[in-house]
């Protein structure tokens, strides 16, 4: 059986991260990871659109087996979260046209286990992900969040790892029994 290959997804309006890596056993591979952004000058619809032909065209570059969409929450701006939901509504979409199963995860599940905790800031989640792929240096903050979610999936997400959360709560960013 040939190693899975997972795309990890930040979505976003303006930048849109992506990572790639493969799982080997319990190592893990960086194949590759960047942005897509596009032109704030330009309409909404042009925008995702520019957004799906990316992430179709990443798609269609590494074949990856599996995706991972990180879920964004942000309550402070009401205007910023319908737009968020929209790159990310478009994201989704261009993963399940590619044919690819999605998994979805939010903030804290990502940095629960890649750090180890919750809370951790994000130049924590940028370091672990550089020593995880054992990376020569950091990725852009949002690649590297891509990154972050693909080994989320990894180690344990919905189908790969097998992290058994059932029984479990959540408490200061960790989970307990």
């Amino acid at each position: 059986m040939s190693a899975p290959r997972i795309l990890g997804i930040d979505p976003g309006l303006r930048v849109t991260g992506f990572g790639v890596i493969e799982k080997h056993g319990n190592q893990l591979l960086y194949v590759a990871s960047g942005c897509i952004k596009s032109n704030d000058k330009q309409a909404l619809p042009e925008r995702i659109a520019t957004l799906f032909a990316g992430i179709s065209e990443v798609i269609a570059t590494y074949r990856p087996d599996q995706a991972a969409v990180e879920k964004v929450f942000v309550n402070v701006n009401p205007q910023s979260t319908l737009l968020l939901g929209q790159a990310r509504g478009a994201a989704i979409s261009a993963l399940v046209h590619g044919g690819l199963p999605v998994a979805e995860y939010t903030a804290l599940q990502v940095k629960q286990a890649v750090v180890g905790h919750g809370k951790a800031a994000k130049e924590q989640v940028q370091d672990m992900v550089v020593r995880l792929l054992s990376l020569p240096g950091a990725p852009t903050a949002d690649a590297a969040d891509a990154l972050a979610c693909a080994i989320a999936h990894a180690h344990g997400g919905q189908g790969l790892g097998a992290l058994a959360t059932a029984g479990y709560r959540v408490r200061g960013g960790r989970l307990i029994g």
